[in-house]
C-alpha cells in the first residue's frame, strides 16, 4: 500500500543532457519504503505493516532502494521513479484519501518485483508492451503470459520489471 502520491518521476544531474546518461529505476513501492523510513522515520516493522508486506520484505526493499540510490549519485546517472508493487489506499484507481486518478500502470495500482497485489482485479497489464531491466536498463519484449518479474534479465540476471 502506498499511501503518498509521488509527483517527481525523473532526477538527473546538472549539466548532462539526459539522453547521454545511464538509468537507475526506482519503483513506486521502493520510494515510498524510503520515505516511510527516512522521512516519515517509521521504523520497519511499523513501515511494512502500513505497506502490508512482511518487515524482511520491506528491509530488502529498502536496502535495494538504498543501494540504487548511491549508484545513481556516485556514478552520475539519472533516476526514474515507475512501476513496481503498490495499491493505493482506495484500491479503485484513487490516489492518497480518494484524491483522484494517480498516473502509472493501472491508475495507481501495480504490480511489480514482488508479486503482491491488491483489491480485486489490480495488478495485470495485458499481453502487450516490454519488460525493463530497474538495474541495467535492458528492454525486450513482453512474453504473453509470463509475469516480467519472473523474467531475470539477460544482460544481469536482475528481474524485469513492465514498462
Amino acid at each position: 500500500m502506498v499511501d503518498f502520491e509521488h509527483n517527481v518521476r525523473h532526477f538527473k544531474p546538472s549539466g548532462t543532457r539526459l539522453n547521454e546518461l545511464e538509468e537507475v529505476n526506482i519503483t513506486i513501492d521502493e520510494l515510498e519504503s524510503l520515505r516511510l523510513s527516512y522521512l516519515e522515520k517509521m521504523k520497519q516493522d511499523a513501515a511494512a505493516e502500513k505497506m502490508q508486506i512482511h518487515q524482511s520484505t520491506f528491509q530488502r526493499t529498502l536496502q535495494r532502494t538504498v543501494q540504487k540510490i548511491a549508484d545513481a549519485l556516485v556514478h552520475g546517472k539519472s533516476i526514474r521513479v515507475e512501476g513496481g508493487d503498490y495499491t493505493m489506499p482506495g484500491k479503485d484507481g484513487t490516489g492518497p484519501m480518494g484524491q483522484g486518478p494517480v498516473g502509472g500502470q493501472n491508475q495507481g495500482q501495480g504490480r511489480g518485483q514482488r508479486g503482491f497485489r491488491g483489491g480485486k482485479g489490480a495488478g495485470t497489464a495485458g499481453p502487450g508492451g516490454e519488460c525493463v531491466c530497474p538495474n541495467c536498463g535492458h528492454e525486450q519484449a513482453h512474453q504473453a503470459g509470463v509475469p516480467c518479474p519472473q523474467v531475470k534479465c539477460p544482460e544481469c540476471g536482475t528481474a524485469m520489471v513492465r514498462k
